[in-house]
């Protein structure tokens, strides 16, 4: 039988597979991984989910990935009850995110990389905006509100010189549900005119939220005022769900339909890089492309409803959809994310004819002819499979966000009460409950009180599936 030379294309080959694997390499945190994470959140199991973070901190997360994980380590310990080393994480996010985004706007969205993942994670703009709301809970839990107003007011300004980086350009333009948090702060705070211009941003935030996200601008009914019965408010924040994890869908793109979508985007496509690979005179019929895409993960409780010393239950409202945010938001960069990704594997795909012509050069030094032709088949086969195996989008994302944040206000007699919170399905049953006991009350004082959902994977029975919340007393309109 007759073997096949090994020495020169074999080689040549392998270069081109190991140069096109690093390439490829994934980043981040796979999808498994960011699953275990929500199972541990919904047992209520941080010191596991703490654990599994710090040990993936070389490995799952790596360098350029030291965004997520300072964001993933700052989720589980808020909901874990411990604010402190919380904003210490989130602060350390923050700060490499502040770093980046410069960069990651200005500069990375023109540069033409043989893998997303080889960038430094920068964050989404709802995940930085999402990151200062954490922090401003995290103070607010400390009893520091000057603390938890500086945090909200960084979500505004980033927002503001993002939209004005971008030339007005912005999709997410404005986070409503910041804005929200803001306005009760302000007023809480005194600041009464702050409150109302944060309102008035919140309001028309939720103008567009409506049509982007499906959320309606919150309504809350309250009794009128009665001047024999003071009265204090409660605030309960509901954190529920998980996020949608990325996946990298993978495609055979046809030639001339990868140029005709690369040429959509006219803001990358007019770009030197994407001219040239475009341009690069490709004779094969077809290229291997990946794009990401959210996948949601399907969580049990659907809403939530809480009632005040045994009496009549009120319902939460849905004020921030994260999982239609995320999504919306990869939806309005997809143009450029498919011309980036075409012109990415037209690189590969000439690198892998070129390390395919050169190892044909060793093929033509075998005398067998059929050995010669076997051996150019293998060369090109080596070169353009490490093409196609080496493309896999970016799929990084802040994984241990909640899907969606509610919330209920409700206006209370002063004095001390117990607060009863019910978690419900889709179909209406009650699958966990959290009972808040001696909540005080106190006259023209607002009490805020948190609590996370994570039923993703496992459902859990009544009265599990949930996890820590604090509380606040703070000054009120």
């Amino acid at each position: 039988m007759m073997r096949v030379p090994s020495r020169i294309p074999i080689r040549t080959a392998v270069a081109a597979v190991l140069l096109l694997a690093v390439a490829g390499c994934k980043s981040g945190p796979s999808g498994s991984f960011k699953k275990k994470l929500n199972v541990s959140l919904g047992a209520q199991n941080y010191a596991q989910a703490l654990m599994d973070i710090d040990k993936a901190k070389e490995g799952q997360y790596g360098k350029k990935n030291m965004v997520l994980y300072y964001l993933d380590r700052g989720t589980v310990l808020h909901h874990d009850g411990k604010y402190k080393e919380s904003d210490d994480a989130f602060n350390s996010a923050e700060n490499r995110m502040v770093e980046l985004y410069t960069k990651s706007v200005t500069k990375s969205a023109g540069m033409l990389v043989l893998n997303d993942n080889t960038v430094d994670y920068a964050g989404e703009p709802f995940e930085r905006a999402l990151t200062n709301v954490y922090r401003a809970f995290n103070w607010l839990f400390q009893d520091k509100l000057d603390e938890a107003l500086v945090e909200v007011r960084k979500a505004g300004l980033f927002l503001e010189e993002l939209n004005t980086m971008l030339e007005g350009k912005a999709k997410y333009k404005d986070d409503a549900f910041a804005q929200y948090i803001s306005a009760l702060l302000y007023a809480d705070a005194g600041k009464m005119d702050d409150a109302r211009i944060s309102m008035e941003r919140a309001m028309d935030a939720y103008g567009w939220y409506q049509s982007d996200y499906g959320v309606a601008p919150p309504k809350f009914d309250f009794p009128k005022p009665d001047k024999k019965e003071p009265r204090g408010e409660l605030v309960f924040v509901h954190f529920n769900g998980v996020a949608p994890i990325k996946v990298s869908k993978t495609f055979q793109v046809a030639w001339g339909n990868a140029l005709a979508i690369a040429k959509e985007n006219d803001t990358e496509a007019s770009g030197a890089q994407f001219q040239n690979a475009l341009r690069a005179g490709i004779t094969g019929n077809s290229i291997t492309v990946s794009y990401p895409e959210y996948q949601p993960q399907p969580f049990r409780t659907k809403s939530s409803e809480v009632s005040v010393d045994g009496g009549a239950a009120l319902p939460t409202t849905l004020m921030e959809d994260v999982q239609a945010i995320a999504a919306k938001t990869l939806q309005d960069r997809m143009a450029i994310i498919k011309t980036r990704a075409i012109a990415r594997a037209t690189v590969k795909y000439i690198l892998a004819l070129a390390a395919a012509k050169a190892a044909q050069k060793g093929c033509d030094q075998i005398g067998n002819a059929f050995a010669k032709i076997a051996c150019k088949v293998a060369a090109t086969a080596i070169a353009q499979g490490a093409a196609a195996a080496s493309e896999f989008a970016d799929t990084r994302c802040w994984g241990t966000l909640p899907a969606e944040i509610r919330m209920a206000r409700m206006k209370l007699p002063v004095g001390k009460h117990s607060i009863a919170v019910a978690f419900k399905d889709g179909a209406g049953n009650v699958v966990g409950t959290k009972t808040y006991n001696d909540v005080e009350i106190t006259e023209k004082k607002r009490i805020y009180l948190s609590y996370r959902t994570a039923d993703a994977v496992e459902p859990t029975p009544q009265g599990g599936g949930g996890s820590g919340g604090g509380k606040i007393k703070a000054g009120a309109k």
